[in-house]
């Protein structure tokens, strides 16, 4: 387990944006039923997962996870994130918004409190210390247990965390940011100067950059997945290719899937609490949660990032 403020989570985040999109419901009450089976008790979610979808209207994936919980009986055990700011009804961070977004989120996943709730992109329309507030609100109302940040700029990340320590307010414990063996800059650097600093969990997004880095993305191969352009993408550039090398030496030494290292040299990064990867299907399933048990060696750990550089 990996601390996370105040609570332990399993060290792979289950990322809940395909439940209610490329997997149903019955199929995602399976993949929930074998994470939490492996001893995952971590969930990602938001109010707008899956919006985009044809026939969705936002909120899918909070219900699922609900009805979940809900008929399993195992809402104390399993860790619950999700985020405000981007449902097509509740868009913004101003602190009415903020405060019925959380309401309709606990609703949807029939609970009384979420444990995880992020601010999913910044709104610059509403100065940082009336954001901070109303989270603070849900906090002191027993609505909310910890309160974190995805997407925001450098400058008002800084400021929110100042207002918080200024005021004695809640102040964030996790970041989550865009951050993957080909993403790198979108982290490392500035971001994650701040994360380190203040003491920011950070719990990645992207971890395997849309399937890239499973390693099911080859040349001349054909891949049935939503996702399929923007992560083939990577193979036109060398370091995509560079990464992929070196991605399929370590996992041939360390017998365990392209997606495992992926993730594990992800996991091992300063500030990183726990990446998030998602399941449409429940074989998909197995590489996420190997990564609970696997090290890599300093010199894997090396070449890949060099590889990545």
């Amino acid at each position: 387990m990996k601390k996370l403020g105040d609570v332990d989570v399993f060290p792979l985040c289950l990322g809940g944006n395909v439940f209610g999109w490329t997997a149903g419901k019955e199929r995602s009450f399976e993949i929930l039923d074998a994470y939490a089976a492996a001893g995952g008790n971590f969930v990602d979610t938001a109010d707008s997962y899956m919006a985009a979808a044809p026939g969705n209207s936002g909120g899918e994936s909070e219900t699922i996870i609900g009805e979940w919980t809900e008929t399993r009986g195992n809402r104390d055990d399993i860790v619950i994130a999700t985020k405000v700011g981007k449902h097509p009804e509740r868009q913004g961070l101003s602190p009415a918004n903020i405060k019925a977004a959380a309401d309709d989120s606990l609703r949807r996943l029939r609970t009384d409190r979420i444990d995880l709730y992020y601010t999913h992109f910044d709104d610059p329309s509403v100065p940082v210390g009336e954001i901070m507030t109303a989270l603070d609100d849900l906090v002191t109302a027993g609505k909310v247990r910890q309160i974190a940040v995805s997407n925001i700029e450098l400058d008002r990340l800084e400021a929110s965390l100042e207002f918080s320590e200024r005021e004695g307010t809640a102040r964030y414990v996790a970041i989550q940011p865009h951050y993957n063996l080909v993403s790198r800059d979108t982290y490392e650097g500035p971001r994650r100067d701040i994360a380190e600093r203040h003491g920011l969990a950070a719990v990645p997004y992207y971890g395997l950059a849309s399937g890239f880095l499973t390693g099911k993305y080859r040349p001349g191969a054909k891949v049935d997945s939503v996702r399929a352009g923007r992560a083939a993408g990577h193979l036109e550039t060398e370091r995509g290719r560079r990464v992929l090398a070196a991605l399929d030496i370590v996992a041939e030494e360390q017998d365990t899937a392209v997606a495992t290292v992926a993730l594990a040299w992800l996991a091992a990064q300063p500030t990183v609490a726990a990446p998030i990867a998602s399941a449409r299907t429940l074989d998909q399933l197995p590489p996420l949660l190997d990564v609970a048990r696997t090290t890599l060696t300093d010199d894997q750990l090396k070449r890949l990032t060099e590889a990545s550089a």
